[in-house]
């Protein structure tokens, strides 16, 4: 029963990771796409937008697949969290509720991938786990990286505003 539910709920977080993927790269379910992402996250303090809106998509898809087969375990589970803090960082001036655009879902979606992260897979998964030592420095490290992208977000100043090109020189 305990392995099933595991199973369960790393299907549920690892499908979620990918429908949050596509609709920050592909627009689909009724996400943005690339451009209008980029330009979200540009105005939260992401700059340049379009390489943090690739890195998280690409996060929450290697995230959701390695959470979803419990390949390389805990691997997915906590490049999940990661993407999922600063996700939840990202929402914090919309409240707790995700109705005003807020940190609950997000706070889920890490909650549940820290709690896969501790229990481990179950016994239906592909593959072995990393092993001990590569998974707490891969831990440590992407805690870093998840930590400096929220310093970063919460430390920003407005995106830089475009500036006009300066007209072209007249030809000689």
């Amino acid at each position: 029963m305990r392995d099933a539910a595991l199973l369960g709920a790393r299907l549920l977080l690892g499908g979620y990771m990918g429908i949050h993927a596509s609709q920050k790269l592909l627009g689909k379910f009724h996400g943005p796409g690339l451009e209008k992402i980029s330009e979200i996250f540009e105005d939260g303090g992401l700059y340049p937008g379009k390489h943090h809106a690739i890195a998280a998509a690409g996060a929450e898809i290697v995230g959701g697949v390695l959470t979803i087969t419990g390949f390389a375990d805990p691997a997915g589970p906590l490049a999940v969290a990661g993407a999922m803090t600063v996700a939840a960082t990202f929402n914090r001036e919309g409240g707790l509720m995700a109705a005003r655009g807020g940190v609950e879902l997000p706070v889920a979606y890490a909650t549940l991938a820290l709690t896969l992260a501790a229990t481990g897979p179950g016994k239906y998964r592909l593959g072995p786990p990393l092993p001990e030592g590569v998974a707490t420095v891969g831990a440590l490290l992407g805690g870093l990286a998840a930590g400096a992208i929220v310093a970063k977000m919460i430390t920003s100043k407005p995106a830089p505003a475009d500036v006009p090109a300066e007209p072209a020189a007249p030809d000689a």
